[in-house]
């Protein structure tokens, strides 16, 4: 009888950062949160920089690219202020095509968006009562009232309004606090029309990201499903979610087909591990089932079942997302297993 031959063993499977050739990354709830940086992130960054452009895109309007540079620099991260994608800038690429060149512009924001606003070559004032051609707005934590009701005069005349971003919260060292969202919302109410947006989830910032560091299959990482997630979707390119910021388990099972991200990771040195294939079953009854590693997540009509929890959590997550995204159903029309919803993911 002839030797068997050896069976090959399996390929592994890629890592997230396969064939990339940028990593774009969120800030807030993915390299720090308030004044500290998110455990492993540093040198999760650092590894990859090796073989790789890493560039930093925040909606976070009220600083500087160089102040944002500087603050990764003192987690000793080597950045350099053309790293960093700032929602201001996008914000000021669109403001460039609804007014002519050094037009007065009002603003309502910090000096992040008066930085880029300057260097644009536009002037600048904070009152109604110069008669801006143009209103742009972004987050700072000075704004009040008064800020908003001079935008308010200003955009009755009908001028262009241009916002940074409209994250309705931010993660800061002692929780969730509101975000330019809330600001641009209560100026909507008042004028009754909406800005055209630049910043997350907007393709705006992304297309400045791609054109300055010239990736063309970058990895956009970030927190939010609703902003990194969804922004880097509509702009064509693969996402990956981690779990250190704002969204958690039960807004990634609760994920629109427009915010599923293609990587669900626990935190950043899951970058450089072979991401585990989630492998989906349909029976003749119709049950689908999902595996990913040991952990078995199964859906019959409505209804969504752990049916082998595994020892990774986040392969349960996986499993749980990933049947799910392919019932192409939304979560609440389902019943879904306590266990998945109330999953916590140990970074």
């Amino acid at each position: 009888m002839a030797p068997r031959k050896p069976v090959p063993a399996p390929a592994p499977s890629p890592t997230p950062l396969a064939g990339r050739d940028a990593l774009l990354l969120d800030l807030d709830g993915v390299v720090y949160a308030g004044p500290g940086a998110i455990p492993h992130a540093v040198e999760s960054i650092t590894r990859a920089a090796q073989s790789l452009r890493v560039g930093y895109i925040t909606n976070n309007a009220s600083r500087t690219d160089e102040s944002v540079a500087e603050h990764l620099r003192g987690f000793g991260l080597a950045v350099e202020a053309g790293d960093v994608v700032t929602s201001p800038q996008a914000a000021v690429r669109i403001l460039a095509t609804l007014v002519d060149p050094g037009a007065l512009i009002l603003v309502v924001g910090g000096d992040g968006l008066v930085t880029e606003v300057e260097a644009a070559g536009f002037r600048i004032t904070r009152s109604a009562d110069d008669h801006p051609a143009a209103v742009i707005q972004g987050f700072a934590p000075h704004v009040g009232w008064e800020h908003l009701a001079e935008a308010s005069f200003a955009l009755h005349t009908g001028i262009p309004w241009v916002a940074t971003n409209t994250d309705w919260t931010i993660p800061v060292a002692r929780g969730i606090a509101p975000g330019n969202g809330t600001l641009v919302s209560a100026v909507h109410l008042a004028v009754g029309r909406l800005p055209v947006f630049a910043g997350k989830p907007e393709t705006a910032i992304f297309d400045v990201a791609s054109e300055r560091f010239g990736a063309t299959n970058p990895l956009v990482v970030g927190d939010r499903l609703d902003t990194d997630i969804m922004g880097g979707k509509r702009a064509g390119l693969a996402t990956a979610l981690v779990l250190t910021g704002i969204d958690r388990a039960k807004q990634v099972l609760a994920a629109p087909a427009t915010m599923q991200p293609d990587f669900i990771l626990g935190d950043l040195r899951e970058l450089f591990e072979p991401y585990p294939a989630a492998e989906i079953d349909v029976d003749a009854d119709g049950v689908r089932t999902a595996s990913v590693g040991h952990a078995v997540v199964r859906m019959k009509q409505h209804v969504v079942r752990v049916a082998r929890a595994g020892a990774d959590p986040l392969d349960l997550l996986r499993a749980g997302a990933a049947v799910i995204y392919a019932s192409g159903l939304q979560i609440y029309g389902l019943d879904v297993d306590e266990q998945l919803m109330q999953l916590a993911v140990s970074s």
